[in-house]
């Protein structure tokens, strides 16, 4: 009768310390998600201080330098919240509109600085912008197919580590590209505008 009364003693008091256990555990994962959501809202209040400054600043500028300046400060602040969305879940999809979002941001101040010019010039400018944007966005459409087929392919315990480390190397070559052809627009820009 003694040993009943100890193995229900003993059941009772393991069961009390499993429900308090889950308990804490499940206030531990809660307490973790709300630091996340602040890390994340942090971010996004400042994103939105740094355009604000950034527009401030370009309200000083005229003409088309203030335009250009507004569609630069539009620009960051459309890729910083892909990289947050990026950051906050890396996948195939979210480095492609990364990728994407970078190019179009590039091609928006690339359209304003083609205002600057007049006739054929514009109009050669405005055709080299709009080539790079969409040379941009088919590398990244690339890479993130290519992102997409390796993680199914190794959809084994390795399939995040491989996802996680193309996904930063697959970035480099389309910024790579999207800048020199910025810098082929400028020249083109460049070179055409004295005649």
């Amino acid at each position: 009768m003694k040993f009943k009364l100890y193995g229900i003693a003993a059941a009772i008091a393991l069961i009390f310390t499993t429900s308090v256990h889950a308990q804490t555990a499940s206030t531990q994962k809660s307490d973790e998600a709300k630091s996340a959501s602040s890390a994340q809202n942090s971010e996004k209040e400042k994103i939105g201080q740094e355009h604000k400054a950034a527009m401030e600043k370009c309200n000083g500028m005229k003409d088309n330098a203030k335009d250009i300046c507004k569609a630069e400060a539009d620009g960051k602040k459309k890729v910083a919240e892909a990289e947050l969305k990026s950051k906050e879940r890396n996948t195939p999809k979210n480095q492609y509109e990364l990728e994407k979002t970078k190019a179009e941001a590039q091609y928006d101040v690339a359209k304003q600085k083609c205002d600057d010019q007049v006739g054929d010039a514009k109009k050669a400018c405005d055709k080299e912008a709009k080539a790079a944007r969409d040379k941009a966005q088919a590398e990244a459409k690339k890479q993130s197919q290519k992102q997409a087929s390796s993680g199914e392919a190794s959809s084994g315990s390795s399939s995040g580590q491989s996802s996680d480390g193309q996904a930063a190397g697959g970035s480099s070559p389309s910024s790579s590209s999207q800048s020199s052809g910025d810098a082929a627009t400028q020249k083109q820009g460049s070179s055409e505008q004295p005649k």
